[in-house]
């Protein structure tokens, strides 16, 4: 197995080098060269595994460069009853007839990105170790990447984090869960701007092959693959839950700002997975359903992008939607890279509505979208809590929301959980008139000390941040 850029730069690299890097040297992001396919006798196979089990198959197909015991056991030691509460790590509820919501949120962090992120760090730490080198992250966050990377990283030996957010526009209780960590492994900076600044801003840094490479700069955005492939496993395993056999089909409902979560779902599609429908569903931000709807992908500037109460989905550059891209032109990385590299650059859009593959796009990947408003959440959560007597968070109220404006009735609907309603306690008073019940140990987090640096939205000062830090601790 070996994976290229969606901007076709020469080079193929295998997993265990990607898993260390960011984007690729032309600024594409690595795709592998083919999707593995599974069949009926597969799924089969599959069906009765544990998660840590099947991860392990599913991960086996996308590397060949880590010995299968030692793949088999990174998985085993992540996915544990003592990470993620539960046996079955990923389990998946039923809200009403036709409609589900996979569990994601049970992990460290309380939100969904704990899924991808706890396998990363363990992969990062026994790659880094097996190569005696260290790695310097740099990533962006608009609320819980950033807390579920650090808590996977955190006291890793080799890794050294830093996480960019958006000031002030994180909930109190995702800021707290970042910066009130005193690791000395971490470190948290604060940018004036949005969360879109943030992601440009790893971007410029990768982008800088000798700053990259003097520095070791890695990435756990999920423009980084090895993450993104974790998340394919979730897929399977809801897919699982809701099916008795692998002739039926799953439609799946994925809130999204950043692609992705719902990427993730798509390489599972062209994999084989039954899936029908991957819906992607977008708050007030709604670059992903304007595409979906008309062909036109166009990025928001600041003053565009709102800030919203579902703020992980406050997001105007969706970055994983070039893989996305790559394969609904056929994989044609040229026309990628025009689109990309030059047109979004130079007019900060590109429409591809008059394309014959945008024409087809519903019917070959399955793809839906819609949008969903503040108004919208705080019903759906109301209606959620007083029907079922379920709590939902902001962002997964937009993913039920739009399941239902675009479900099928005779196919099942799973809903991807993002967070835990703890980490959104503004909202949930607003919609309920109540406090979200929270773990307790998370009591009284937002009055921890907190450490963290502010910087302006400029990648030439957050340099000489990163390298200040890397050589204080040098010394």
């Amino acid at each position: 197995m070996h994976y290229i850029s969606t901007r076709g730069h020469p080079e193929r690299r295998s997993f265990c080098d990607i898993l260390l890097e960011g984007l690729a040297p032309d600024g594409g992001l690595y795709v592998p060269e083919t999707y593995p396919l599974v069949d009926e006798a597969m799924l089969d196979r599959w069906r009765g595994l544990s998660y840590a089990d099947l991860a392990f198959e599913i991960l086996s197909l996308y590397t060949d460069d880590i010995p299968p015991a030692d793949l088999k056991r990174i998985c085993e030691q992540t996915y544990t009853r003592q990470i993620f509460g539960t046996r079955e790590i990923v389990p998946v509820r039923q809200l009403e007839s036709g409609l589900h919501v996979a569990e994601l949120s049970n992990g460290p962090t309380l939100a969904f990105k704990d899924m991808a992120m706890q396998l990363l760090g363990n992969l990062l730490e026994y790659e880094l170790a097996r190569r005696r080198e260290e790695l310097n992250i740099l990533g962006a966050t608009s609320g819980d990447t950033g807390s579920a990377a650090e808590y996977a990283m955190r006291g890793k030996t080799g890794i050294r984090v830093f996480m960019m957010s958006p000031h002030g526009r994180m909930s109190a209780f995702q800021q707290a869960q970042m910066f009130s960590l005193q690791d000395e492994n971490i470190q948290n900076i604060a940018i004036e701007g949005v969360f879109d600044d943030c992601q440009d801003i790893v971007k410029a840094v990768s982008g800088d092959a000798e700053f990259k490479r003097r520095h070791r700069i890695g990435a756990v955005n999920s423009i980084n693959w090895a993450r993104l492939v974790a998340q394919v496993v979730y897929y399977f395993s809801a897919y699982f839950q809701v099916t008795e056999e692998n002739s039926s089909q799953v439609d799946f409902a994925v809130p999204s700002g950043n692609f992705g979560n719902v990427c993730a779902g798509h390489v599972a599609r062209m994999m084989g997975l039954p899936i029908s429908r991957l819906v992607v569903a977008t708050n007030e931000n709604d670059v992903l359903d304007e595409f979906f709807q008309t062909g036109v992908y166009r990025v928001r500037g600041r003053a565009d992008t709102y800030e919203t109460s579902s703020p992980s989905m406050d997001i105007s550059k969706a970055s994983n939607l070039e893989r996305f891209v790559f394969d609904l032109l056929g994989r044609d990385a040229s026309r990628t890279k025009a689109l990309f590299d030059d047109e979004l650059r130079e007019r900060g859009s590109f429409d591809l509505s008059g394309d014959p593959a945008f024409a087809q796009m519903a019917a070959r990947f399955g793809f839906r979208s819609g949008r969903s408003t503040h108004a919208d959440r705080l019903e759906t959560i109301r209606d959620t809590w007083q029907r079922f007597n379920t709590l939902i968070d902001p962002h997964t109220a937009d993913g039920v929301k739009v399941a239902r404006m675009r479900g099928a009735p005779e196919i099942p609907m799973v809903v991807l959980e993002t967070a835990l309603p703890a980490k959104f306690a503004g909202t949930i008073r607003e919609a309920l008139g109540r406090e979200p019940d929270r773990p307790q140990r998370f009591d009284g987090i937002e009055d921890l000390p907190k450490r963290f640096e502010v910087l302006p939205a400029d990648a030439k000062t957050v340099k000489s941040y990163i390298a200040r830090t890397v050589q204080g601790a040098a010394c």
